[in-house]
């Protein structure tokens, strides 16, 4: 008997690059888990052509054409309860999620985020870590609540601030780390070893980590 694979819908509204990292996975079968719906709110966001190209179910709702966020996102919830999804995953979805969305689909709401978290949420996060003489940056999976950028972690990875580093040099390799944690948290997920305890996420069997990071690297002596 085949596998069950866990149910995604994937919301973005830009590019898509960590959409395809996610097509990419499920189509290797890296990841136990099938996108049963890619859904924009942009029309014209790069995610709705890469869905196409993978032949994958897609379809845009404006949110321009609604007079309020829970309007907009009781269409949203309509469309994805149709498709039967069972994790929402969140990938450059510029839109805040209404209380509404959260009670829809509780703790099976992911997005990711191109910082440590809690330092440096919202927007022009590389920027704000420049300008603050951060050593490190990176990125952040999450549960997704009522905050902002403000749910459980469930996975981050540390990126070395350089001293050459521009906001572009600096995204582009949070970027890189961001194709590869969105992916194994999934995963992690859809083999249930996900627990949330407060605000902690507990990794079940995850390995022990001591590893230290220093930036710039400490001299030998």
């Amino acid at each position: 008997m085949a596998k069950k694979k866990l149910r995604l819908a994937v919301l973005a509204s830009g590019g898509g690059t960590n959409l395809q990292s996610i097509i990419d996975q499920c189509q290797s079968e890296q990841i136990d888990a099938e996108i049963v719906l890619v859904l924009s709110n942009n029309p014209d966001a790069g995610a709705l052509a890469r869905a196409e190209d993978a032949e994958l179910p897609h379809c845009c709702i404006n949110h321009r054409d609604f007079a309020d966020r829970e309007t907009f996102d009781q269409q949203v919830i309509a469309a994805l309860q149709e498709a039967g999804v069972e994790l929402v995953v969140l990938a450059g979805f510029m839109r805040i999620i209404s209380k509404v969305f959260l009670v829809a689909f509780p703790h099976r709401i992911i997005n990711i985020h191109p910082s440590l978290l809690p330092a440096f949420p919202g927007l022009h996060v590389q920027k704000k870590a420049l300008e603050y003489g951060a050593r490190f940056s990176g990125c952040t999976v999450h549960f997704v609540d009522d905050g902002v950028d403000s749910g459980p972690i469930i996975l981050q990875a540390a990126v070395p601030i350089l001293d050459d580093d521009t906001e572009d040099s600096l995204s582009e390799r949070i970027l890189q780390q961001e194709h590869k944690i969105y992916p194994q948290a999934i995963q992690l997920i859809a083999e249930n070893r996900v627990r949330i305890e407060g605000r902690r996420v507990k990794i079940l069997g995850a390995e022990k980590s001591t590893n230290t990071l220093i930036n710039p690297p400490l001299r030998a002596l």
